[in-house]
């Protein structure tokens, strides 16, 4: 047997400073001097006998406000305050009897990292706070922390009450404080954090956590996971032994309590076994050390009894490894016996190297199978060892909550097999999260993620849930997709259903609506007209009520407005094809662009008069027409055909008019060239006459 002393076992410094105190006290008092302390000074009831035993005895608030009246009498009183420390108005009543009586001694023993937690909740509660305590309600640091809170309070001591906490508490308009009991349990301190810091982000957190109980947690829980056994050693009340006790328990099942080294159950330790022994903060180290010795010597004898025994079948036995072969591992067991493990029953690997897997001098633990006196060999199983610790595992497991990880092996009627740490868990086809009547095999050889939803310890079975990790992996990204939603943020989404006003799209975590009206700028009777199931698409928020789960989406852009697109090619005066749409008795509807149509009133068809637009067009027809009006505010469109066309009358006068014009032009071009003809004619006959005329000289 090897014995392992925790080196954080056994009286903390606070524990330290609170017994040196009054045993020097104790030393030093004469017969004018009487000791109290306000309750148990400390959680153990032998060293509470010891200090009955010289005179020493815990007493309450109103018994010690009575002896400051005996004080006035000549005698010396002091009143020790436990290391849990006491109410604040309990202590301001004292101080009160103090301060009239310098006889009357108040000495505050109390854990300096208890008093931390006294300021913590003084100084940072109010009317508007709410301050969360994990502790145990009627142990007495609780009631002393508690009475320094100003404003409303909660306790929780279990993963029970974070979940209630979880549900029903709503803390939004409250300053959350959070704050633990020094002994309480770290790794229970640490998932109330983990939890509360994502649901209240503004939260306060005070790590109270004793640093001396942090490490002597630390230490047992690494123990524990290396030993075949475990003793804690502690007063019954003592909430920091409770929960060294816990958390041994979850990792070693045999694991003791006991307040003195009488109340060992020698009965599950055997010789070869590995013992941890550790210590609540108020154990003394005289009784560690006398659990310790009982042990040692209770080993040697038990060592020699083992050597005289044999085995039965059925046993659990440890032992030591003295030969492996390719296909045996032989064990000493301490009895005229050897332990025989076949590899059948050690792996289902027919392949493993047990000389890998095992090493000579290497303890193991096997299942009893078979016993052989005549041959002097006993059939072992470490499989069986095995199966039964991963069950005890998977019930602690169970009792956390925490989520396990194993492989499909087999679909059978109504569910799937998953193997988890060599055991086979059945999970229920309604648990596996597909669909209804859905083909399980797809499943077989996945790994995948699950939580116990049921263990019946009996009959060592068990049910896993898929469906349940999912369902929490949606809310957890549900949540954080909520988180992050805002008005005009857009989104790559995947088109998740239709229904007949519009479709759902799946943005990541949650889903939105884009409604028809938002799928097009052309109205649709169906969202299939512009998307298909699976489609990536890219949107926006409109709006959005977290409240009630509902976001409005957008899609359409000014780039897939075929208003727009027209408006940036045509513009008032263009002319271009159209196509008629609808004939009405004023009109005709005509199409210029897609998407676009625009109106060619009754009097804008003809110069001719018209009685109806049918007939001269019909639906189909392509026709020149003229743009005469755009208005982009109403998205009208204005188009005319006989602008195209010249009026028939207009025309004629105008001919009319350039005849006459005409006209007018070549008699002008007459009268022009009659009169050149004339000058002409008449330069030539001056030209004729000048030799006949006589100069007169004057």
């Amino acid at each position: 047997m090897k014995i392992t002393v925790a080196e954080n076992a056994g009286f903390c410094f606070g524990v330290k400073r609170a017994t040196n105190f009054v045993e020097n006290l104790i030393k030093e008092k004469d017969e004018s001097t009487e000791i109290y302390t306000l309750g148990n000074l400390i959680h153990n009831d032998s060293y509470i006998k010891a200090l009955e035993s010289q005179g020493v005895f815990g007493i309450c608030v109103e018994e010690a406000l009575k002896l400051s009246q005996k004080a006035k009498d000549g005698k010396k009183i002091y009143i020790i305050i436990r290391t849990h420390g006491i109410p604040k108005q309990s202590e301001e009543l004292l101080r009160r009897a103090e301060s009239e009586n310098p006889n009357f001694k108040i000495v505050d023993m109390t854990c300096p990292f208890v008093k931390r937690i006294h300021k913590a909740a003084e100084e940072n509660t109010s009317e508007e706070s709410m301050f969360v305590l994990l502790g145990t309600a009627d142990h007495p640091e609780v009631q002393g922390i508690l009475s320094y809170v100003k404003g409303d309070y909660t306790l929780i001591s279990s993963d029970e009450d974070i979940e209630k906490l979880v549900s029903n508490g709503d803390f939004t308009q409250k300053n959350l404080i959070f704050a633990s009991q020094t002994t309480q349990s770290l790794k229970l301190w640490k998932k109330t954090q983990k939890i509360f810091k994502k649901l209240y982000t503004n939260a306060k957190f005070f790590d109270t956590i004793c640093s001396v109980t942090e490490n002597r947690q630390n230490e047992a829980v690494e123990l524990a996971k290396v030993s075949d056994a475990v003793i804690v050693i502690g007063g019954k009340t003592s909430s920091n032994t409770k929960k060294l006790f816990e958390l041994c328990r979850t990792l070693c099942p045999n694991t003791q309590w006991i307040e003195t080294a009488d109340e060992i159950d020698r009965s599950n330790l055997g010789h070869n076994f590995k013992i941890a022994i550790t210590a609540g903060a108020s154990t003394p180290n005289g009784i560690i050390m006398e659990v310790y010795k009982k042990m040692s010597i209770e080993n040697f004898e038990q060592m020699l009894e083992d050597s005289l025994k044999t085995l039965h079948t059925g046993e659990t036995v440890h032992g030591i490894v003295t030969a492996i072969s390719d296909n045996e591992v032989y064990v000493d067991l301490g009895t005229k016996v050897t332990g025989v493990i076949a590899r059948e029953q050690i792996t289902d690997d027919n392949a493993a190297d047990l000389r890998k897997m095992f090493k000579i001098g290497e303890e193991v633990t096997a299942f009893v199978i078979r016993v052989e006196d005549g041959k002097g060999t006993a059939t072992l199983s470490k499989k069986r060892v095995d199966a039964d610790k991963n069950w005890l595992d998977l019930c602690e497991k169970y009792k956390e909550n925490l989520i396990l990880e194993g492989e499909i092996t087999k679909a059978i009627k109504g569910g799937v097999i998953i193997s988890v740490d060599g055991l086979e868990i059945f999970i229920p086809a309604s648990q596996t999260g597909l669909a209804k009547d859905a083909d399980l095999s797809p499943l077989v050889g996945t790994t995948q993620r699950v939580r116990l939803i049921d263990v019946d310890e009996k009959h060592k079975k068990a049910i896993a849930s898929i469906k349940v990790i999912l369902n929490e992996e949606r809310k957890e990204k549900e949540a954080a997709a909520w988180a992050e939603v805002e008005v005009g943020k857009h989104y790559m989404g995947t088109v998740k259903n239709f229904v007949n006003y519009g479709a759902f799209v799946d943005l990541g975590g949650i889903d939105g609506m884009v409604h028809n009206s938002e799928l097009s700028w052309k109205r649709i009777k169906h969202p299939s007209q512009i998307l298909e199931i699976g489609q990536q698409i890219d949107v926006f928020v409109k709006e959005f009520d977290a409240e009630k789960k509902r976001i409005s989406l957008g899609y359409k852009t000014q780039e897939m407005d075929s208003w727009y697109q027209f408006t940036q090619k045509f513009q008032v005066g263009d002319v271009c094809k159209a196509k008629i749409v609808n004939v009405m008795p004023f009109g005709a509807f005509a199409e210029v662009y897609d998407g676009v149509d625009g109106l060619i009133h009754i009097s804008k068809i003809s110069h001719d008069r018209i009685e109806n637009p049918k007939d001269v067009l019909s639906v189909g027809q392509e026709v020149d027409v003229k743009i005469t009006e755009i208005d982009d505010e109403n998205r009208k469109l204005s188009l005319s055909m006989k602008a195209l066309v010249e009026n028939p009358r207009i025309a004629e006068e105008k001919a009319r008019r350039e005849a006459e014009k005409a006209q007018r032009e070549a008699e002008r071009a007459e009268r022009i060239a009659a009169q050149k003809a004339a000058a002409e004619e008449k330069a030539q006959l001056e030209a004729e006459m000048a030799p006949y005329i006589v100069k007169v000289i004057d």
